[in-house]
């Protein structure tokens, strides 16, 4: 039976990295396994289990659907404007602050892909204009999409916090160091490689571009709603404590009020948008949380979850390397940090006592393994958006983005093993 579970296993990965429809294949995974033990229903009651889980559906919707009333009110335009304002009167940093300012707004704006879009429409052409070579740019802000792990919305922070009983805040305090560091590493790699390339700002490039100088008037106040949800919850969290303390739904929600306030929308449409992105959040983030829980479900009805642990209980480098290279490799050749990061923090994180692990840092390696792999991958989303803008192909921003990504894993397993 262990046997046929990793067959299955290793037929899902290959759907997933052949980009098959992920909440199909792991649904499809999930009852093939628990149908070959004669237990189908007990996927299926995972599914409807899933469904509902209060802590991972609230916070997931609302901060969707949050980034939905931004996007609507333009409060997010104004905040990369503003940002991006500033990278421009400091050329000698172009790179590794577009970087920086893409990884920041990534917090705020988690989707990968949306961020991706929203600051590379405007980043993307600006740093072309200063004669940054156009692959170059693209991979700049996408080198800084792995801000996301620092975001209460990610799907991964919240389900790592249901799984330890802790609230969120806790889980992105407990990696946010090592975060940190990949940002230290992330940032000045690239900038070596487009020094060891001769792509950074150039003159003569810069001549050659015609961009479009029409300017963007920054609204300072709209420009500030986008990360007060964010401020609120640091505030308030069990960590600072300046602020009683303020849940994600609350801190979105009041987000929503404000950017009604500040640019006097439409109350109508800013409730239809938000309630879109709940909606929308719920069926392609929650989905693939739901078609996770059933292939987890899978797994440990094969009895495919107790051999791994076992096996896992030998060492903890296994664990330690599983948790890191797994969710990194596939995530690279898939285009998704979530599936593999979901299917390991769902089947082995709940172990993780048993390794010498805490919860939350096997969960939060997983997490970050993933988002790093991710991040350089060429079919990933977010690459294709950015290669798009740039006019690249995305092959070409995954070999730029590489170095970083790589030697930003290496540290992070480091930080962790000490830990």
């Amino acid at each position: 039976m262990v046997l046929l579970g990793i067959l299955i296993v290793l037929l899902t990965f290959l759907a997933i990295i052949k980009r098959y429809e992920t909440r199909l294949v792991l649904f499809v995974a999930g009852v093939a396994m628990a149908l070959v033990v004669g237990k189908p229903l007990v996927a299926i009651d995972a599914f409807a289990k899933a469904m509902v889980n209060e802590g991972l559906v609230t916070t997931i919707c609302t901060v969707m659907g949050f980034s939905y009333v931004m996007k609507l009110t333009g409060c997010d335009s104004h905040l990369v404007n503003f940002l991006t304002s500033l990278l421009k009167r400091f050329t000698f940093i172009l790179i590794p602050g577009a970087v920086i300012m893409t990884w920041v707004l990534n917090i705020a704006l988690p989707s990968t892909a949306g961020c991706a879009a929203a600051v590379g429409a405007v980043l993307i052409p600006t740093l072309i204009g200063a004669g940054v070579h156009p692959a170059m740019a693209a991979a700049a802000v996408m080198s800084g999409t792995f801000g996301s792990t620092m975001s209460p919305g990610l799907v991964h922070n919240p389900f790592v916090a249901k799984l330890a009983n802790v609230d969120v805040m806790t889980v992105i305090a407990g990696h946010t160091s090592s975060v940190l560091i990949a940002l230290a590493i992330a940032a000045p790699m690239l900038t070596f490689v487009s020094y060891l390339r001769k792509e950074g700002p150039s003159t003569e490039r810069a001549e050659k571009v015609a961009v479009n100088k029409q300017e963007f008037k920054v609204n300072f106040v709209k420009a500030l709603v986008p990360i007060v949800p964010l401020v609120l919850l640091v505030l308030g969290s069990k960590m600072v404590g300046i602020i009683p303390v303020v849940t994600v739904p609350q801190a979105m929600i009041m987000g929503v009020i404000l950017g009604f306030i500040v640019t006097l929308g439409n109350a109508q449409e800013i409730s239809k948008s938000f309630f879109k992105g709940m909606g929308e959040s719920y069926g392609e983030i929650v989905g693939i949380i739901i078609a996770a829980a059933v292939f987890t479900q899978g797994m440990e009805t094969i009895g495919l979850t107790g051999a791994l642990i076992e096996k896992m209980k030998e060492s903890q480098d296994i664990a330690r390397y599983a948790a890191s290279f797994g969710p990194y490799l596939l995530a690279i050749l898939s285009g998704s940090g979530d599936a593999a990061a979901l299917a390991f923090n769902g089947s082995v994180t709940p172990y993780a006592a048993q390794f010498g692990f805490k919860i939350t840092d096997m969960g939060s390696l997983a997490t970050l393994s993933g988002a790093f792999g991710r991040t350089m991958s060429p079919v990933a989303g977010a690459t294709i958006v950015c290669a798009t803008i740039a006019g690249v192909n995305p092959m070409e921003i995954a070999k730029r983005t590489a170095p970083g990504m790589f030697l930003a894993l290496i540290a992070v397993l480091i930080v962790f093993s000490f830990k």
